[in-house]
């Protein structure tokens, strides 16, 4: 569906029903597949026919919604996990082993951030965090020889610093490594980092794809760009034989195209089994139909949430890359000009503040969940960063009476009054 509009791609991309067939994505719940002879199943393990045999690999509800987010992100290939963290997981992992190193944004979600300074670090793979306004000759000078990936947040949660994608991809290609970029929070009706150089895109579909709260997930999408036997010695798990599949060598088999997304498959989900459900891959399908028009109203929301808080005497700072006075706001315009996304990030007096503020609002309700079509909201130092040192919260923009508000799809001016009469109560 290349020729057609990203809206029509919402709707349509990933399934085309056949005469007498389901016109909704049909929900293969199964575990496992059914063939006749030892040897047709023989040749799916030997990676020598495409098919499905057991569903902590793939399976075709998963495989039809991956197909959609590849199209609507402008790349060759998909693949869906358990979750975001996941998804972020095993784009890392596919490149990465013990003793190699990546360089990434400090401004990153928290428990991204976790998984790669410390659990990553115990697995034997470490990193440098560099600020996303980091100079070139900063950027530069965060690479080593081992660096076998460079990560970023389109715009970070919650910060909402937004990344200079098209520098960090070209520090990324100048020592020959790839740039994976999350893009969560825009999605890619707002902005597609691929076309802006990234290789590798993730999500977490729990957020705007799915939009209503109801299902846990994870997306890679492969811009299939890189050219992993450019890069031979980088990354011997793509270009080097896979004894675990009769010496099998992904990226002659597969192509640039297709070889991350079938390693990542058949190795990582095969071992580590991050599946998402083919249940919630199909409610995740609901919500990708009307995500092209769901993020104009969550935009449109967030815009005029920033602007009031911008205001008002008792918000010391708000971050907003919408707001033409934040410094972002240039930034955002080249990699999103039709808006970035419904979250706001505002600077009240201190961690106590934060807490009664939220504790009097009424249509806002405290979660740990962001991107919503209900509004919601949460102090990040007391929740989601709260394993994070106050060095490390400063660092990623992140202070102690920080409040993240997820401007969902009510009427802006009800929202308005509740964030009022919470900061005046």
């Amino acid at each position: 569906m290349k020729e057609y509009k990203l809206g029509t791609k919402c709707v349509q991309a990933g399934y085309t029903p056949g005469n007498g067939e389901p016109r909704q994505i049909p929900i293969i719940q199964s575990t496992t597949f059914k063939y006749d002879t030892s040897a047709d199943m023989g040749r799916l393990f030997d990676l020598e026919a495409e098919g499905y045999f057991y569903t902590r690999l793939q399976n075709p509800t998963n495989d039809m919604v991956a197909a959609k987010i590849a199209e609507m992100e402008g790349g060759t290939a998909a693949m869906l996990t358990s979750s975001g963290q996941a998804a972020n997981f095993f784009a890392l992992f596919n490149i990465c082993q013990a003793g190699d190193h990546i360089v990434s944004s400090a401004s990153i979600y928290g428990g991204t951030f976790n998984l790669i300074s410390v659990t990553m670090a115990k697995m034997g793979i470490t990193a440098t965090f560099i600020s996303p306004d980091c100079s070139t000759e900063e950027l530069n000078a965060a690479f080593q020889e081992n660096t076998k990936a460079v990560f970023g947040e389109t715009i970070a949660n919650p910060a909402l610093t937004v990344l200079d994608i098209e520098k960090f991809a070209h520090a990324a290609h100048e020592h020959g490594v790839p740039l994976i970029v999350d893009n969560t929070f825009p999605t890619p009706v707002n902005c597609r980092p691929i076309e802006w150089g990234a290789d590798i895109v993730t999500h977490s579909t729990t957020k705007y794809m799915d939009g209503h709260g109801s299902a846990v997930g994870g997306a890679i999408v492969d811009s299939g760009n890189f050219d992993w036997m450019a890069h031979k010695d980088k990354y011997p798990g793509l270009t080097t034989p896979d004894e675990s599949y009769h010496g099998i060598v992904y990226a002659e088999k597969f192509g640039k195209e297709k070889a991350f997304i079938t390693k990542c498959t058949s190795q990582l989900m095969r071992d580590l089994g991050c599946i998402q459900s083919p249940q919630n891959a199909f409610y995740l399908n609901l919500g990708l139909e009307s995500l092209h028009v769901r993020m104009p109203k969550h935009v449109e929301n967030g815009q005029a949430v920033a602007e009031f808080l911008n205001g008002h005497p008792k918000v010391k700072k708000v971050s907003y890359p919408g707001l033409p006075t934040d410094p972002y706001y240039e930034r955002s315009k080249k990699y999103m000009p039709g808006g970035g996304c419904g979250v706001v990030s505002f600077e009240l007096e201190d961690r106590k503040a934060a807490e009664d503020f939220m504790g009097r609002l009424k249509l806002a309700a405290i979660e740990t969940h962001v991107a919503d079509a209900r509004t919601c909201c949460l102090n990040p130092a007391t929740s989601t960063h709260r394993q994070m040192s106050d060095e490390q919260l400063q660092a990623a923009g992140i202070p102690a009476g920080l409040v993240r508000i997820s401007c969902g799809l009510e009427d802006k001016e009800d929202l308005i009054n509740d964030l009022k009469q919470a900061l005046e109560g």
